[in-house]
């Protein structure tokens, strides 16, 4: 039962956002696609419209997203108000790190201070269940917060950090290094009822997640090229088990030549504890997770590496892997990349994931366990694509109230046309 609940523990990337990590934010464009998909071997129809808008500090992203056979529109893509409500993807003012960000509707890997509790969430990892939440980060040079509400429709994660710099209120605020040390605290929960159940072990009503946090980090090199901190984190889940991390985050601006991130992260987890445990796949591993914790029933150390590079603004490659040292088959793999050279005209996405990975030959055997996403276009003109997508995602699964109670493999086949029109 363990490993069937570990297999759960996935990063997933919601195929038409996986790479708006690498697109500038203050880009504004007109962008859709027409085209034919099948979808777990049925044809459909299908029509989408994703414009984007940008001024000074201000985006606004659309995204209606159609798709029809002869019986008429396919009910998932509305068959909840979010789902009309949520055509307007976002509204957002700033962007994560500045001083003032504000974004309303998707949140795509929103990261709560070092990632040990949150890292890289995102409310709507399926556009079948795509969800409205917001987020507001201020930051006042002494202190700040952070904060997350994943959805307005239904109960769901709500998360805070504060965060102070002490030696800014004192004579020492004036100290390299030591002047910007930071303090922080972190709370985050999930009020939904499925977040805390534990399957045949306890009553299973009402059984929310709390998550509580505290850290340190230290700024220690931070100028226009080159910022290097380093971090220090202790978690307690209020009804579950307990961990700690450190790790250190590595940037460099490259002028626009290579540009690259490195978090390397030492992990000691403790008896029923989960390090990030509100991920990129939380909206989907939530029905049955709290299993996972329960059932870990002795200390679980293990590591995390990331990489982001990014070369010439053509080039993008960014990958995670994390492992437990005393369990050989416990890698968990993230990868996505895109090729798009400029005045090229060809095109080439990809992002995959896979949880549980026991071997060489199980990496990229595609499974419960894993998620696939691949792109590859040809340019007949600069604001036209052609291209073939595939994708091994997921799709809700509903009670007879139309309620999500769970989430199978899905397998999509799309000719595309795609059109994006810089304004």
């Amino acid at each position: 039962m363990k490993k069937i609940i570990i297999s759960l523990f996935l990063i997933l990337v919601y195929s038409q956002s996986a790479f708006s990590q690498f697109a500038p934010s203050d880009v504004s464009n007109l962008s859709g696609g027409l085209g034919m998909t099948w979808i777990d071997g049925k044809p459909f129809f299908a029509v989408r419209f994703t414009p984007e808008f940008s001024i000074s500090k201000i985006g606004v992203g659309l995204d209606l997203n159609l798709e029809f056979n002869s019986d008429g529109l396919r009910k998932e893509n509305f068959n909840e108000t979010s789902d009309y409500l949520s055509i307007i993807r976002y509204v957002r003012y700033g962007n994560k790190r500045e001083k003032v960000f504000v974004k309303l509707g998707a949140l795509d890997y929103y990261t709560l201070g070092h990632g040990s509790i949150m890292y890289a969430y995102n409310n709507s990892p399926s556009f079948d269940n795509r969800k409205i939440g917001l987020n507001v980060d201020l930051d006042f040079d002494k202190f700040g917060f952070e904060s997350i509400y994943g959805s307005f429709g239904e109960a769901g994660i709500v998360g805070m950090r504060g965060y102070v710099r002490p030696m800014q209120y004192t004579p020492m605020a004036g100290v390299p290094v030591l002047g910007n040390l930071e303090v922080g605290l972190t709370v985050a929960s999930d009020f939904n009822d499925n977040a805390g159940k534990v399957y045949g072990i306890t009553d299973t009503t009402n059984n929310s997640m709390a998550v509580f946090g505290f850290d340190l980090g230290l700024p220690v090199v931070t100028t226009s090229m080159l910022n290097l901190s380093l971090y220090f984190d202790v978690v307690k889940f209020a009804d579950f088990g307990s961990g700690s991390s450190a790790g250190a985050l590595l940037e460099l601006n490259g002028l626009g030549i290579v540009n690259a991130s490195v978090k390397l992260e030492r992990r000691w987890n403790g008896k029923e504890y989960i390090p990030a445990y509100f991920g990129s796949f939380y909206e989907i591993e939530k029905f049955g997770k709290a299993n996972l914790l329960k059932s870990i029933n002795s200390s679980m150390d293990g590591y995390f590496g990331a990489l982001n590079i990014g070369v010439l603004g053509t080039v993008n490659l960014l990958g995670s892997f994390q492992k437990l040292d005393d369990d050989p088959n416990s890698g968990i793999l993230h990868l996505t990349t895109e090729i798009a050279p400029s005045g090229a005209p060809f095109i080439a996405r990809a992002g995959y994931d896979k949880v549980y990975i026991r071997g060489s030959e199980d990496l990229f055997k595609l499974d419960d366990r894993s998620y696939l996403f691949a792109e590859l276009g040809y340019k007949p003109y600069s604001f036209m694509i052609v291209s073939l997508v595939y994708q091994w995602t997921y799709t809700p699964i509903r009670d007879l109230d139309d309620n999500v109670i769970g989430f199978t493999p899905q397998k999509k086949i799309e000719p595309r046309i795609s059109f994006i029109y810089p304004l």
